[in-house]
C-alpha cells in the first residue's frame, strides 16, 4: 500500500453513488463520530455512516464530491483511508493533449486519489481508495474516453520486447511505403524550380493520393475519431482534419475540371512525413528506455541452490529467503545474498557505477544481478524478487520517470487548450484570407498549413523524455534520481552541507584508545562497552566489538539508543552510559578525571566517547576514522563552483576540525544533535538552496530539512527515505556527479520545451500568413518531436568526468 497524496482532481459530472472506504487507526466509539464528522463536512459526501469492527465509512456522493479532499481531511485527523497503487500501460496517446486528457478522464473516476501520466513511457501511475476504484473501473473509463489499457508489466519481459521491436519494424516499413506513394506527388514540386514539367494526370495524383490518405493515414482518422468521440482533440484530429481540407479541396477541383492547381502532394506529404517522424520518435523513445531495460535484463532466469545435499537448477523466481545460494565463476548472481564460502569478486558496475571488481569474502554481500569473478561461490539468500536491490533500484527509477517536476504542469495547462487554440486559429486564417479577397483554395491551404505545423507531440515529450535519459543514464553510473523535483533544485543549489561518519569519512572508525580511570581494569571497561553495543549497527560499535572479539560479553537488559549522544542499558544490575560528553553532561557525570586525555585525543582528529556505570565515569574511548579516498577532491570540486560546504556532524569538535583540515572544509559545526542538524540546515536555507549529503538515522531529519537530500546507499534506509537522490556506493565524488547530471537533465528540459514553445509560438504564425506550404510544416511538425527526443538522447553521453566543465 501507498499512502502518499499527490496530483490535483477536476471537477466531474457523476450521478450520485456509494462510496465505501476503509478507514485505519479507529479504535473506539469517539473515533468512529469524529471520523463521521470528517466525512460529513467534506462537501458533496452525504448519509454518512462509520462501523468500527469493519473500519468502513460508506457514504453517498454528489457530482462535486472530491476524494483527494477526503483522503486529506481523514490523514489530517490521524485517520488515513488506505490506498494502494495501479500502473496502467495505455495505447493511443499521440501527444500531450492526450496525455493530458487521459488523466483528467481517470482522476474523474469516483475513489481516485491522483493520476500522472507519463506520454514517452506510455504509462499512467494512479493512486485508489483501496476498494473503491480498481482497474475495471479505470480502464472503462479510459474506454469512453478513447483509449486502451491494461495493468503494466515488467518492461523487461522477451516478449514484450520482440513486440515492440515487431511494431518499430512494421511502422517502419509503412512509412517507408507512405514515402514511396508520394513521392510522385512530390516530385513534380522539386522539379518545377528547374523548369521541367513532370506533373501527373489527375486521375494518378487523385490514385496515388487516395492510398497515401485513407491506407497509410487510417490510424490518424481513427484517433481523431476517438477523441471527437470523447468530446476532444488531439495531434491525430489536427492531422486528419489538415490532410482532408487539402484532399477534398483537391478532389474539388478535379472533379470541377477547373484545371488549376491540385494540393494531392499536400496531403500525402504531409501524412508520409508524420508517419516517418512518429516512426523516428517511436525509435528514439525506446532508445531513451534503454538504461532502465538494461538493468532490468541483469536478473538472471535460473539460479543454482544447494537443498538437503543436492545442488539443483531452479526458476530465480522460485528462491527462498535462506536458500543457499552457488555462484560459479563468471554467472550472475541470482539474488542478493551473503557469502557464506569463498573468496572472490564480484563486477557491480551496472548497479553501482563502481568500475573495478569488487573484493567478496565470507560475510560480504551480494547483490542479484552482478556478475561472479574468479571464484565458485556459497551464500545465504536474504532478498529475492521485489525486494531485491536490482529491484529497489528499477523500482525507484520507474517512480522517478512516472512523477511530473514543477516545470511540466505548465505545459499540462498549456496542453488542455491547445489544440481548440489551433482549429480557432485555423478558422480565422480561412476567413480573414477569403475575406482579404485570396482565392478559397489559397485560404484552404493556408488553413490547412496552421492545422498541420502545429504539434502538441513536442510539448508533451520535452520532460519525460529527458527524465528518462537522465535518470537512466544517473543510475548507471550509481546515482538513483528518486524525485524529478530533485533535477529542479540541483540548478539553485547554494550550499552543500556533509555528514561526517560514514559520508566523508571512511565509516569504519577503530578503537585505538582506551584510558580507563585508575584502578579500573581495562579488560572490564572493554567488556561492558562491548556489550552495550552488542547490537548496534552504529559505526563506533563495529570499532569497540573487533577489538573485543576475544572477550566474553556479559548479559544486557534494556538497552535504548540516544540520538546523537549515545546509548545506556543496564548490565549486572548497574546503569551503564556510552556516548558523548553531552550525554555525560545531561547526566551528571564528572568527566574531569580524563579531561586531559580528551583533550590530546580530540587534537589529534579522533572521535571520543565515554563510558560511566552508576553515574561514575569508568573508561574514555577514541575512534580514528580516515577519510575516504575522492573526499577531499569532491570537496574542491563544488567550491570551485561557487558552491558553500559545510561539515555538520555530532562529534566532538576536534575530530571535526581536524577532518575538515583534510578535506579543505572551512566551515564546521559539531556536536550537534539530530534535531540541532536539521534546525542548522534549516537555518542556512535563508541564504540559499541548500543539500544536505548523509547516510545515518541521525541525519533523516537534516535531509528532509533541506531543499535536495543525497543519502549514501551505504547507510540505512531511512535516511534514503528523506532524500531526494540516493548514491549507489559510499563515493563522496557522486555528490558532484549527481549535482551535475541532475543539472544536465533539467537544462535539457528546459532547452526542449523552449524550442517546443519556440517552433509553435514562430511556425502557426508563418502558416497563418501564408509564408509555409503544407508540405514544409507537415514536415516541420513530423521532426519537431523527433528533434525533442534527439536532444534528450544527447545525455546518453553523459559521464561523471568531475572538474571537466561547470553544472549550471
Amino acid at each position: 500500500m501507498d499512502q502518499g497524496i499527490i496530483g490535483l482532481e477536476p471537477a466531474r459530472d457523476v450521478m450520485d453513488t456509494r462510496m465505501d472506504v476503509h478507514v485505519a487507526g479507529m479504535s473506539c466509539a469517539s473515533c468512529v463520530r469524529r471520523v463521521e464528522r470528517i466525512v460529513a463536512a467534506v462537501p458533496g459526501a452525504t448519509d454518512v455512516a462509520v462501523n468500527l469492527a469493519t473500519e468502513r465509512a460508506s457514504f453517498s456522493t454528489a457530482p462535486d464530491f472530491r476524494t483527494r479532499a477526503l483522503t486529506e481531511a481523514l490523514r489530517a485527523a490521524g485517520y488515513p483511508a488506505v490506498e494502494e497503487t495501479l500502473d496502467l500501460a495505455i495505447a493511443g496517446m499521440t501527444c500531450a493533449s492526450c496525455a493530458g486528457r487521459v488523466e483528467r478522464a481517470l482522476l474523474a473516476v469516483p475513489g481516485v486519489v491522483s493520476a500522472e501520466v507519463n506520454l514517452a513511457t506510455e504509462r499512467a501511475r494512479v493512486r485508489v481508495v483501496a476498494g473503491v476504484a480498481g482497474l475495471g473501473e479505470l480502464t472503462s473509463a479510459l474506454r469512453r474516453a478513447g483509449y486502451e489499457a491494461a495493468q503494466a508489466q515488467a518492461r523487461a519481459e522477451t516478449s514484450g520486447a520482440e513486440v515492440a521491436g515487431a511494431a518499430s519494424r512494421r511502422d517502419g516499413i509503412v512509412a517507408a511505403l507512405a514515402l514511396a506513394f508520394a513521392f510522385p506527388l512530390l516530385l513534380p514540386m522539386l522539379l518545377m524550380p528547374l523548369g521541367v514539367d513532370a506533373a501527373l494526370p489527375g486521375w494518378a495524383q487523385l490514385g496515388l493520393a487516395a492510398v497515401v490518405q485513407f491506407g497509410f493515414g487510417a490510424r490518424f482518422y481513427r484517433g481523431a475519431w476517438r477523441a471527437l468521440w470523447a468530446g476532444a482533440g488531439n495531434m491525430d484530429s489536427l492531422v486528419a482534419l489538415g490532410t482532408s481540407a487539402a484532399f477534398g479541396l483537391s478532389l474539388w477541383e478535379f472533379a470541377a475540371g477547373h484545371g488549376g492547381h491540385l494540393y494531392f502532394e499536400a496531403s500525402a506529404a504531409v501524412i508520409a512525413l508524420v508517419r516517418l517522424g512518429k516512426w523516428l520518435e517511436t525509435r528514439a523513445r525506446r532508445q531513451a528506455g534503454e538504461a532502465i531495460r538494461a538493468l532490468e535484463r541483469l536478473r538472471p532466469e535460473r539460479a543454482r541452490v544447494r537443498r538437503s545435499g543436492a545442488e539443483l537448477d531452479v526458476a530465480a523466481a522460485d528462491l527462498r529467503v535462506g536458500d543457499m545460494l552457488v555462484v560459479r565463476p563468471g554467472e550472475r548472481i541470482a539474488a542478493d545474498a551473503i557469502v557464506r564460502e569463498g573468496e572472490g569478486s564480484a563486477d557491480e558496475s551496472l548497479l553501482t557505477g563502481e568500475s573495478l571488481p569488487v573484493p567478496k569474502e565470507p560475510g560480504s554481500r551480494l547483490f542479484g544481478g552482478a556478475l561472479n569473478g574468479e571464484a565458485l561461490l556459497l551464500a545465504d539468500v536474504t532478498a529475492t524478487g521485489a525486494e531485491s536491490q536490482l529491484a529497489r533500484m528499477v523500482r525507484m527509477v520507474e517512480d522517478a520517470q512516472a512523477a511530473k517536476p514543477p516545470v511540466q504542469r505548465l505545459v499540462d495547462r498549456v496542453s488542455a487548450i491547445f489544440v481548440p487554440s489551433v482549429v480557432g486559429i485555423a478558422l480565422m486564417t480561412f476567413f480573414g484570407w477569403w475575406a482579404s479577397g485570396a482565392a478559397i483554395e489559397t485560404a484552404a491551404v493556408n488553413a490547412v498549413a496552421v492545422l498541420v505545423i502545429a504539434c502538441p507531440c513536442a510539448l508533451g515529450l520535452a520532460t519525460p523524455a529527458a527524465i528518462m535519459v537522465g535518470t537512466g543514464v544517473a543510475a548507471r553510473h550509481g546515482i538513483l534520481i528518486r524525485d524529478p523535483a530533485a533535477l529542479e533544485q540541483s540548478r539553485a543549489i547554494h550550499t552543500v552541507v556533509f555528514d561526517k561518519t560514514g559520508t566523508l569519512t571512511e565509516g569504519r572508525p577503530d578503537l585505538v584508545a582506551l584510558y580507563p580511570v585508575a584502578g579500573e581494569p581495562a579488560d572490564r571497561a572493554l567488556r561492558l562497552a562491548a556489550a552495550l553495543q552488542a547490537g548496534s549497527e552504529h559505526p563506533l560499535a563495529r570499532g569497540v566489538l573487533a577489538k573485543a572479539a576475544h572477550l566474553t560479553l556479559p548479559a544486557t537488559q534494556g538497552i535504548r539508543a540516544l540520538p546523537g549522544r549515545g546509548l545506556e542499558g543496564q548490565i549486572e544490575g548497574q546503569r551503564l552510559l556510552l556516548g558523548s560528553g553531552r550525554l555525560m553532561e545531561e547526566a551528571g557525570v564528572d568527566t574531569a578525571l580524563l579531561r586531559a586525555e580528551a583533550a590530546d585525543l580530540a587534537h589529534d582528529g579522533l572521535t571520543v566517547s565515554y563510558l560511566a556505570e552508576g553515574g561514575r565515569l569508568l573508561a574514555l574511548l577514541g575512534f580514528g576514522d580516515a577519510p575516504k579516498v575522492g573526499a577531499a577532491d569532491a570537496v574542491a570540486w563544488l567550491r570551485a563552483q561557487g558552491l558553500r560546504v559545510v561539515l555538520l556532524t555530532g562529534d566532538n569538535q576536534g575530530a571535526a576540525d581536524a577532518a575538515a583540515r583534510l578535506l579543505g572544509i572551512k566551515e564546521v559545526w559539531a556536536e550537534a544533535l539530530p534535531a540541532d542538524k536539521a534546525a542548522l540546515v534549516a537555518s542556512l536555507r535563508a541564504g540559499g538552496a541548500v543539500a544536505m549529503v548523509g547516510d545515518g538515522v541521525n541525519d533523516a531529519a537534516a535531509l528532509a530539512a533541506a531543499d535536495l537530500g543525497l543519502a549514501m546507499a551505504t547507510g540505512t534506509n531511512v535516511a534514503s527515505a528523506a532524500s531526494g537522490i540516493t548514491l549507489m556506493r559510499g563515493d563522496p565524488m557522486l555528490v558532484p556527479a549527481a549535482l551535475d547530471i541532475a543539472g544536465r537533465t533539467y537544462r535539457r528540459i528546459r532547452q526542449g520545451l523552449f524550442w517546443a514553445f519556440a517552433y509553435n509560438l514562430v511556425g502557426i504564425p508563418l502558416a497563418a500568413f501564408g509564408l509555409l506550404s503544407p508540405v514544409v510544416a507537415g514536415g516541420a511538425m513530423a521532426f519537431s518531436s523527433v528533434s525533442v527526443v534527439g536532444s534528450a538522447l544527447l545525455l546518453r553521453r553523459w559521464h561523471p568526468a568531475i572538474g571537466s566543465g561547470t553544472r549550471r
